[in-house]
């Protein structure tokens, strides 16, 4: 797992942390290692346009800035905060990131 993962709560980082040592040691095998990597990490959901205005706005924002932070276009946050467009995969878990972490932890 790399040093960036970001995961669910403090709980969940101490037990991906024993389990990856139980990895370690060939307690783990490397299937069931992932289960725990998916399992630790902070979760992706679909975000209303609303919510996502939110996120932006509780890390003090403009569009512009949001954008540059999450490796968008401004237009694209502009559609997903009038709900022409959603974000998926990668922008999405940024995103999830941001709203439970806070912006700090995608910068």
């Amino acid at each position: 797992m790399s040093q960036k993962a970001q995961f669910k709560s403090d709980l969940h980082a101490s037990i991906h942390e024993t389990a990856q040592g139980l990895h370690e040691i060939g307690a783990i095998s490397k299937a069931t290692m992932r289960d725990f990597d998916l399992a630790c990490l902070t979760t992706v959901s679909v975000l209303a346009p609303e919510e996502i205005r939110e996120i932006r706005e509780k890390a003090n924002m403009s569009q512009a800035t949001f954008a540059l932070a999450l490796n968008v276009s401004k237009f694209l946050i502009s559609k997903w905060e009038r709900g022409e467009a959603k974000p998926s995969g990668p922008s999405l878990k940024l995103l999830a990131l941001a709203n439970t972490k806070g912006i700090d932890a995608i910068l």
